[in-house]
């Protein structure tokens, strides 16, 4: 049998730091995922499991082994790949650790900051508006810091006790079986939240909570050209994190109303314009107001035909990108009048003779 103390290169009176330490960086430089050799990474992480453990460290130094087969990679329990694993779990071995040092996740002894819930809001604003950036404020309900414990949830002069789940650790083992079998992960403590410890008397305002519902007030900035179901976010704008961890996001969700006669294709706007059939024919100069609410002239060319586009540069939606225009399309429609005066009738009459 192989020493496990020289396979994690520490003497027999290292203490549980130093194993850890060593099994960390051997087992990050042979962890198959990243090119290491799979069998080297199989024996430290035996020799991981038998030396971190009091009890089947001190059986190995007694005896040369710690239970039968000495853990999950030796001769006696040999297997292909990780077939030989059972689950997540093998001989009672937790690879909790060994996801959390190579994935970030998975049972560690380290506390998780977990952050409050994230919020979304829709607000609504006009076509008109996008033309340039707006200011808006308005007051959202939400969780926030509760002022009589200061997001700790514990009153003023409260003691830390230890937490009799985890027993101090912060730290609990949860088993679920399987119809592959049982899986065994090691998870954050719900009753201490991880710290190891709960105070013996709860914030009043907060019962525990470090945090309470509240009316604020929020201010940000709808940037020009945005579009409708564009989102925006503000950091740490959501509700307070439980017991002074830190805030979620607010997500803003922008609605454009249109109610104007243009029509819009992102950046650009597109036009209607009716004119008359002289205009058409002959050219014209007519007044035209744009989205920003300026008005300009606008050519009509001799000899134009309904569907003709005009394009006007950069007098569409500023982009969002914050750089340049779009463009706004004038479409020409000659409109067709419903009733005529008897004059308007005899001139037509002449044109038709004409060849008009």
């Amino acid at each position: 049998m192989e020493d496990y103390y020289k396979i994690l290169g520490v003497d027999r009176n290292a203490s549980k730091d130093e194993i850890k330490k060593a099994y960390r960086k051997l087992a990050h430089k042979h962890h198959p995922d990243k090119g290491g050799d799979e069998k080297e990474f199989k024996k430290i992480s035996e020799a991981y499991h038998v030396l971190s453990s009091d009890k089947k460290r001190d059986q190995y130094d007694r005896f040369g082994k710690a239970g039968p087969g000495a853990g999950f990679g030796g001769a006696e329990n040999s297997g292909e790949g990780f077939g030989g694993f059972d689950g997540f779990s093998q001989g009672g071995f937790d690879f909790g650790d060994i996801f959390e040092d190579f994935f970030g996740f998975g049972g560690g002894p380290k506390k998780r900051r977990k952050s409050g819930e994230d919020l979304k809001i829709r607000v609504t604003t006009s076509l008109e508006k996008v033309i340039k950036d707006e200011k808006r404020e308005m007051t959202i309900e939400k969780l926030v810091l509760c002022n009589s414990c200061n997001g700790s949830g514990d009153e003023k002069g409260a003691k830390k006790e230890k937490c009799s789940s985890c027993k101090g650790e912060g730290r609990i083992r949860k088993e679920t079986g399987t119809f592959f079998g049982a899986f065994s992960q090691i998870v954050s403590c719900p009753d201490c939240e991880g710290e190891g410890s709960v105070s013996n008397k709860k914030c009043k305002d907060c019962h525990g909570e470090g945090r309470i519902s509240k009316k604020e007030k929020i201010s940000f900035v709808i940037p020009a050209g945005i579009d409708s179901g564009q989102t925006l976010k503000i950091d740490g704008k959501g509700n307070a994190g439980r017991r002074g961890n830190p805030p979620g996001d607010l997500y803003i969700e922008i609605d454009v109303e249109n109610k104007t006669k243009f029509k819009r294709k992102g950046a650009d706007l597109y036009y209607d314009a009716n004119i008359k059939f002289s205009q058409a024919v002959l050219g014209d100069t007519v007044e035209l107001k744009l989205i920003s609410g300026k008005v300009i002239s606008l050519k009509i060319p001799e000899k134009s035909f309904s569907g003709k586009i005009i394009r006007l540069s950069g007098k569409g939606l500023p982009k969002l990108s914050g750089y340049g225009q779009g463009n706004l399309y004038i479409i020409l429609n000659i409109e067709i009048p419903q009733k005529i005066t008897k004059k308007q009738k005899e001139i037509l009459q002449e044109l038709h003779k004409e060849g008009l």
